[in-house]
């Protein structure tokens, strides 16, 4: 019984320093290309017209000192971030600067720690490449494209050196 208290005991706390070690995103800025891990609550989880994803902790995103980014290509190995608004996370990675603001790209779930490494995976019918829709077709094939027109030397009868 002594034993399993113990083993509780450690486990536990190495979850709060393993928390401790984490910094508040509002501190970000002052880590710049270093891999760190950042902690904050996501506010909104908005989405560009490119399908780029983004974590935003403050109220005006354009303001914040600190942002996730989680391009297209990235979401199947991340999952549906959708679920993270309203959530406090923990994300692991190397701290950039874009655009005057601190930034960790989100390339893997992996990057994620406590309860948000567990978010669900993208939904079936998710279309990655239609920039975050969903679409029903998406195992149905594309269309073929127009033929161009043969050059007058490709067309039958070929040219005056070949009589």
């Amino acid at each position: 019984m002594k034993r399993a208290l113990l083993i509780l005991s450690a486990a536990f706390a190495l979850s709060i320093s393993a928390a401790a070690d984490c910094i508040p995103f509002e501190q970000a800025s002052k880590h710049m290309g270093s891999n760190e891990c950042v902690t904050g609550k996501v506010l909104k989880v908005g989405h560009s017209a490119r399908g780029t994803t983004f974590l935003d902790f403050c109220e005006d995103a354009k303001s914040c000192p600190f942002v996730v980014v989680i391009f297209a290509r990235d979401l199947r190995d991340v999952g549906d971030v959708d679920k993270l608004e309203g959530k406090t996370i923990e994300i692991s990675g190397k701290v950039e600067e874009y655009n005057g603001r601190a930034e960790i790209i989100l390339k893997d779930v992996k990057q994620l720690h406590g309860e948000a490494g567990n978010i669900p995976p993208l939904p079936k019918n998710y279309d990655v490449e239609k920039r975050g829709g969903f679409s029903a077709t998406s195992n149905l094939p594309r269309p073929k494209t127009a033929q161009q027109p043969k050059k007058p030397s490709q067309q039958q009868g070929g040219s005056a050196d070949e009589e």
